[in-house]
């Protein structure tokens, strides 16, 4: 479940640049965690690193340790995404560098690699041209990868550059031994392409098709496996671009247009139809509808009066309001939820840890099987030629940088795209929680119904308009602050129009409210107050209360000139999507089990309106976790949703903890997913969201660790050519981040998306 760090310590964050592979990350990780008193993790996806550290410690210090590795870091800055940077990143100098290499590379391998393939256009010096093409490809283009092969030699290390650099320049060297020193420069030569590896005599061999192209493919697939993380990554930027830049604050009744930046709590702001709403706030004049649509993923709009609240980033599409904020800045709910989405994405999953211990002996062992390779074919009588293309072929296929990428690129765009569902993930241990659930643990009150009071039914006697008996009733609840009388206030103004001022009302403390309203004396509440007047109910109204109160409906009494009217029957409503969302449940394998503090008619009448089976009723708040706690002794994995304070401990003990955004602070801080949607349907998205993300995660890893068993073997026996493994290697990676990117089409229950 979730933990709270502790109050010694505090999170840093950094941006690290220069990581080309899983083992840079994994080095620079190593390197933190060797410090006294620091927790780092590294993800090489999104190029951070998330570093607790004791209160007061200067981040210059770890800045620094990463620079030691070889690497940069710096703190990070707000960032805006421009629309260049969304088409592809031309803002971006690293994907701009990238670019250019791999346009160049691109241009200057082709002709090498036709010729090598082609023995037809093989004209008499057509060896030499190649070694004018494919220099450039060699030493300009793949000179990243020879500067950090350089830089992780002088820090006794070795990456996936480290395999590059070598593959590469050990072809190119050794072209230029067979050019210089040998017969391959013999004008004439022809040079047979092939698939697989065949003993030859190695001064007659060149390889600078095999250095050029794979030089080629690996840009290739960084660059499309860059511009595929940017595309992960999207949710979230897209989540903190959502917000208004400038404001109309009302200074001295005069509007003044100000930054964002530079509102403050209890500021007033106008916001127009059509406009975003600034930030979190409380409507002080007007009303309207707003479109939470972006943040919620709720279609509908919200009706707003005086008084409601608001969430900023939201839109205004009705009338204009005047608005007092009472959240800016980080505290601001759009804030906290870019910040629970980073959060996730920048955490790492139990099965990630294992991949990440796995890359960072990786290398190492590639370069000794290399040796291994070249020695085993040397020794059994092979010409140096064939050695060293069986030795170059496991440098290059070996690349464990699909390894690296397997869980953080899911990762990213999972909760991307349940950020733009209104499903907040908090980390990836969530979605290892997801897969073992078995039983779902729903709230009543505020989850499966809408946590409100509403006028169901009016009952009269023969004789007496229902009309008349909801006017008189809203005319005396419309004074009233009670729950049940305002929801039978609305439903009069609602059903029969502007509602009459009452005189001489009166509040009959726990009985209900009396007063006059056109000129009748009326009597609201409990069937008591009406007997205080001596105005009793009919058989009828007593059958049909009687009824009503056994179904778990609320009945007020409604009389008045000494007569009993008719009965108001109110009762907190279902949700109309909660029984849908009930049957997608059991569709997932799971038991839903209602749990609330009413009583057992109430509970069961509400279980089987949606199609809970089991209910447990009657629970005191301080209750619920021992009954979360008590399912779990019985086997069972238990999934919890609430939304109130007194339901923040169970959704702690719960091995996975769901709290309706709609809820209370506490209740958010306790959970591990949090659902921006009041709606229940939002609990199955997030369990089916989660386990999907997790499924990409192990195909993603199982693809990597069966792509490298297999070609190192492949590539060791002499039957790849290096330059299609090089090929091959590019293109585990990009296969892997494209897998991960289809969880963007992932559709919601409800069928509606945020963004």
């Amino acid at each position: 479940m979730t933990t709270s760090t502790p109050a010694t310590e505090t999170s840093v964050e950094l941006s690290i640049s220069g990581m080309t592979c899983a083992s840079c990350a994994n080095r620079i990780e190593r390197k933190l965690n060797k410090i006294d008193g620091v927790a780092a993790t590294v993800n090489y996806a999104t190029e951070k690193a998330t570093v607790t550290v004791p209160y007061g410690y200067d981040p210059a210090l770890l800045i620094a340790e990463v620079q030691n590795a070889g690497y940069s870091a710096a703190l990070p800055t707000p960032a805006t995404v421009s629309p260049t940077e969304e088409a592809g990143g031309a803002a971006d100098p690293e994907m701009v560098s990238l670019r250019h290499r791999l346009t160049g590379s691109g241009m200057l391998s082709v002709p090498v690699i036709a010729m090598a393939m082609i023995p037809a256009l093989q004209f008499t010096y057509w060896q030499w041209a190649s070694l004018t093409l494919a220099a450039p490809v060699i030493v300009w283009a793949a000179w990243p990868f020879h500067r950090a092969a350089w830089a992780n030699l002088r820090h006794g290390t070795a990456t996936m550059d480290t395999l590059i650099s070598l593959g590469t320049l050990s072809a190119f060297g050794w072209s230029l031994y067979a050019l210089f020193l040998g017969t391959a420069g013999t004008p004439g030569l022809k040079h047979p392409f092939e698939l697989t590896l065949a003993p030859s005599h190695g001064a007659a061999n060149i390889y600078l098709e095999v250095a050029a192209g794979v030089t080629t493919f690996i840009l290739a697939g960084r660059y499309f496996e860059k511009r595929s993380k940017r595309q992960a990554g999207a949710a979230l930027r897209a989540l903190l671009e959502l917000g208004a830049k400038e404001v109309s604050v009302l200074r001295d009744g005069v509007e003044t247009k100000i930054s964002v930046d530079n509102l403050t709590v209890d500021d007033e702001f106008v916001v127009r139809p059509g406009e975003k709403i600034a930030t979190d706030g409380v409507v002080v004049t007007g009303t309207s509808a707003i479109d939470a649509s972006m943040l919620t993923g709720e279609s509908v709009p919200v009706e707003v009066a005086p008084g409601d609240t608001v969430i900023g980033a939201t839109v205004n599409v009705g009338g204009r309001l005047v608005l007092r904020a009472n959240r800016v800045g980080a505290d601001t709910q759009l804030a906290q939820m870019a910040q629970l989405v980073e959060n996730a994405q920048t955490g790492k999953a139990h099965v990630q840890r294992l991949a990440d211990r796995i890359s960072g002996v990786f290398v190492p062992i590639v370069l000794v099987v290399a040796v291994i390779t070249l020695g085993a074919w040397l020794g059994a009588g092979y010409p140096v030629a064939a050695a060293f293309t069986a030795a170059v072929a496991v440098l290059v296929i070996a690349c464990p940088c699909a390894l690296g990428l397997a869980t953080p690129t899911a990762l990213l765009v999972g909760t991307g795209r349940g950020a733009q569902l209104g499903v907040l993930i908090k980390g990836p241990e969530v979605l290892e929680s997801t897969r073992m659930v078995d039983t779902v643990v729903l709230d009543k009150t505020g989850t499966v119904t809408t946590g409100k009071m509403e006028l169901i039914d009016v009952i009269a006697i023969p004789g007496t308009d229902v009309a008349d008996v909801l006017r008189c009733a809203g005319a005396l609840e419309n004074a009233s602050e009670h729950p049940i009388a305002r929801a039978i206030a609305v439903a009069a103004a609602d059903k029969v129009g502007p509602l009459p001022s009452p005189e001489d009302f009166a509040n009959v403390e726990g009985k209900g409210v009396q007063g006059i309203v056109d000129g009748h004396a009326v009597v609201v509440g409990r069937e008591s107050l009406l007997a205080d007047w001596a105005a009793h109910l009919s058989p009828e109204l007593l059958h049909a209360k009687k009824g009503a109160e056994a179904e778990g409906k609320t009945v007020v009494a409604v009389g008045w000139d000494g007569e009993a009217r008719g009965l108001l029957l109110v009762a907190d409503t279902v949700k109309p999507t909660s029984k849908q969302a009930i049957s997608q449940m059991r569709e997932l394998g799971l038991t839903p089990v209602l749990l609330t503090g009413d009583n057992e008619t109430v509970a069961r009448q509400i279980a089987a309106e949606v199609g809970i089976d089991t209910v447990i009723a009657e629970v005191m708040p301080q209750d619920k976790v021992d009954v979360v706690a008590r399912l779990q002794t019985e086997g069972k994995t238990v999934a919890m949703v609430g939304d109130g304070v007194n339901d923040a401990p169970a959704l702690a003990q719960a091995d996975l903890g769901l709290a309706m955004g709609a809820g209370t602070d506490v209740a958010i801080e306790a959970s591990d997913i949090t659902l921006v949607r009041g709606d229940l349907r939002s609990a199955v998205d997030a369990i089916r969201l989660s386990r999907k993300t997790l499924s990409t995660i192990k195909t993603n890893l199982f693809w990597a660790f069966a792509y490298n068993v297999a070609a190192i073997p492949v590539a060791a026996l002499g039957m790849l050519n290096p330059m299609l493994a090089g090929a091959a290697m590019a293109f585990s990676s990009v296969f892997v981040v494209g897998n991960s990117l289809r969880l963007r089409g992932f559709a919601s229950t409800s069928s509606t998306s945020a963004i």
